[in-house]
């Protein structure tokens, strides 16, 4: 072999060939498809992933270079997650190359070669088993956290927020011990499973029909929430483990990955559980990469990106809470994880299994033309009886900090029967922006067409799309009255209000702005369940998958916020959002409450939403999209562009429009993105439909193609979105 065809990490849609030197050729470990060699490029050196040895190049000998040298003994990537990877560039229109780096670890995007096949793992030693009294808080809440999920990699109790300092303190009083493993014989042994609930029909039925497929086979779990959707998963890896195969479970959120691998960890106890989630370090992400092409791990919980991950015997993926929207890559590589685990279990053989109480609407649709197959839990595990939900209308209704009389009085219920409450509004800060009383001054960001939050703990006006910071003002800058005033609601403002309401009852609050902090998800979400705090309020991150067993009563407040969107996915993602957020009550074995404050009770998707549930809705939704000719039922793309000058951005995308024309594509642009400005950027967008997906990728390509010779593109900046889920 006289040539390598490679990938580079460069902004280009093509691979390149280079000469492998006469000195490489006698070497003992020649350059190998899916392994690193580094090449020249430019005045650089640059690290490259070989796709082919070839006898021949189109391009002249002559004018090819040498490779430099080769850093893999064996190759990296296999010849079918080479595959994988080129339909992800081919399918989001992403240079190969990039797709390429963007999968690997830092690492091996480095071109190191560190050995990252063993791994620290901490347990409880006889002495710790018996829980003695410390006085250290941290120390007895990481033996805690040992009793419950068993043997744990120091990656994992980091990542929890227990400190160095504290597991040393833990090892040195010989409460826990700590041992180096590298084990691949799990495989070889029966997986030890402990104690598990008896499934009722519609789980029994589920599991049979799952555990019976053969090769690729594609699962709709539809339940809904409290149902028993993570047993039918437990029970289904059961199958797998025991034919010594790995598994994928995805999670969309870093917050639910700790929970949920206690629960796998405490139904399988002998059996290696790694994590993969943006909170490790770069060395804790290249030994779960390692493990896993080594066997060395059975199952992998990570968020969106351990789709990329290299398994060597891949026997299932789960795909859970597949509707959230953190599965999609909002930049750079926009993919969706949803969507490679069903290329990627067709690549395997292997079943998928997507689990939703909210199934997208993208999903559903399949299901429903039988192109996965439909598997429904009705019945909520814990009780026989569905939540009761009660709209609350609010015209007229006398309020306190967004929240009715009415609902202030049934919190109050509650409280006193020893119940947990939730109160929940998508909204962080104090206020959505501050109001001159005297002249109407709005306090918006000078660099965006949005208003900057008012966060009023730290004294700061925080705009939540660019950041920009400033202080808050004490004058009007118009009028200069001193007349200003908080003007909306948010979460710091409404848990002030409950603290001064409910003086003698502990709250939590759960935000981004509170659990900025490595572990404080984590402590938060424990004090919740140990009973600590009555009250919860937060934002969607308490929304997602969550167990709170002794909340009775979920509050929504401004419901009305999705109802009327330039989004067409936004009664979409409403009717997703109320449904999650109303399953947190109701988990302890009877009926809970939602109330939804709205000033809209008529509104026929919030009647179809309480009175008949989400399914019924989401079917009524695909039929209006039917109508309209959106997507699911038609396939989309946005050419998104922004720039400083409104003229260059508006020319490059109206430049995109003549591109050659194909029967059956529907153009919509250039408009304006619903946030017009950002970070001092001008943003327009250009929307392409077509009923038939191939046409829309022949389209697609031709227009990358031309892109990569625009000299309008260069003064830009731009990007193509493949099946977006969003309008902004």
């Amino acid at each position: 072999m006289s040539f390598v065809e490679v990938a580079i990490k460069v902004p280009l849609q093509r691979t390149f060939d280079y000469r492998i030197p006469a000195q490489l050729n006698g070497l003992s470990t020649p350059p190998q498809v899916g392994a690193r060699v580094m090449v020249p490029f430019g005045n650089q050196r640059k690290v490259a992933v070989v796709l082919a040895l070839k006898t021949h190049s189109d391009v002249p000998a002559d004018k090819l270079k040498d490779m430099f040298e080769v850093i893999d003994d064996e190759p990296i990537l296999s010849p079918q997650h080479i595959e994988l990877l080129r339909f992800t560039a081919r399918y989001y229109c992403y240079p190969l190359g990039e797709t390429i780096h963007i999968a690997l670890p830092s690492a091996l995007r480095q071109g190191l070669c560190p050995d990252k096949s063993s791994i620290n793992m901490v347990a409880l030693t006889d002495k710790g088993a018996k829980l003695p009294s410390l006085k250290a808080k941290s120390q007895l809440n990481l033996l805690k956290q040992l009793a419950e999920s068993g043997k744990s990699s120091l990656t994992e109790l980091k990542a929890l927020g227990f400190s160095k300092k504290t597991i040393d303190s833990l090892l040195n009083k010989a409460l826990i011990s700590q041992t180096i493993e590298h084990d691949n014989q799990w495989q070889q042994q029966t997986p030890t499973v402990s104690t598990k609930p008896t499934l009722n029909k519609e789980q029994a039925v589920a599991c049979s029909t799952i555990n019976q497929a053969q090769g690729f086979n594609s699962f709709l779990l539809e339940g809904v929430t409290g149902s028993g959707k993570t047993e039918v998963y437990l029970q289904c890896l059961e199958d797998v483990l025991k034919r010594g195969e790995q598994a994928l479970v995805l999670v969309p959120e870093i917050g639910l990955t700790p929970q949920t691998v206690n629960r796998f960890r405490r139904r399988f106890p002998d059996t290696p559980i790694m994590l993969w989630h943006s909170a490790l370090t770069d060395n804790e992400r290249l030994q779960t990469w390692r493990f896993c092409e080594k066997a060395s791990c059975a199952i992998v919980i990570g968020t969106r990106s351990s789709i990329f991950l290299p398994f060597l015997k891949l026997g299932m993926i789960i795909v859970d809470e597949e509707h959230d929207s953190s599965f999609k890559q909002q930049d750079t590589l926009r993919y969706h994880a949803r969507d490679l685990a069903a290329y990627r279990a067709f690549q395997h053989k292997i079943p998928l299994i997507l689990g939703s109480a909210t199934p997208a609407l993208e999903t559903l649709h399949k299901a429903l033309n039988n192109k996965y197959q439909l598997l429904s839990l009705t019945q909520r595990a814990q009780t026989s009886t569905d939540n009761k939900f009660q709209l609350l209308d609010m015209k007229g209704q006398p309020d306190q900090a967004g929240i009715a009389h009415g609902s202030l009085a049934t919190i109050r219920q509650h409280l006193k029967r020893g119940k947990q409450v939730m109160v929940f509004l998508n909204r962080r800060g104090f206020a959505p922006t501050l109001i001159c009383h005297e002249c109407g001054w709005l306090s918006e960001c000078k660099r965006c067409s949005t208003s900057a939050t008012f966060h009023k703990a730290i004294g700061q006006m925080i705009c939540h799309h660019c950041g920009e910071q400033e202080r808050v003002p004490h004058q009007c800058p118009d009028c200069g009255s001193t007349q200003i005033f908080p003007n909306g609601k948010g979460t710091e403002q409404i848990e002030e209000f409950l603290s001064s309401e409910f003086p003698d009852t502990p709250i939590s609050r759960i935000d981004r702005d509170s659990t900025r902090r490595k572990g404080s998800l984590e402590k938060a979400l424990d004090d919740i369940n140990q009973g600590g705090a009555r009250i919860l309020v937060g934002t969607q991150m308490l929304a997602k998958g969550h167990h709170f067993a002794d909340v009775s009563l979920v509050l929504i407040l401004d419901v009305d916020g999705g109802l009327y969107s330039c989004d067409f996915r936004a009664t979409e993602h409403l009717a997703q959002l109320v449904t999650q957020v109303a399953g947190r009550a109701g988990r302890s074995g009877e009926p809970g409450q939602v109330l939804l404050q709205t000033h809209f009770p008529e509104h026929p998707l919030l009647q179809d939403l309480v009175n008949n549930g989400y399914q019924d809705f989401a079917r009524f939704a695909l039929q209006e999209r039917d109508d309209a000719q959106l997507p699911p039922i038609t396939n989309m793309a946005i050419v998104r562009a922004e720039g400083h000058n409104i003229k260059q951005v508006v020319d490059f995308l109206t430049d995109l429009v003549p591109v050659q024309s194909l029967t059956g594509i529907q153009l919509l642009g250039p408009i304006p993105a619903p946030l017009e400005r950002i970070a001092g950027k001008y943003r327009f967008q250009l929307h392409i439909q077509a009923l038939d997906r191939p046409l829309l990728h022949q389209y697609l390509a031709q227009m990358v193609d031309y892109l990569s010779t625009s000299k309008l593109a260069q003064k830009v900046r731009w990007s193509l979105d493949v099946d977006p889920i969003d309008m902004i």
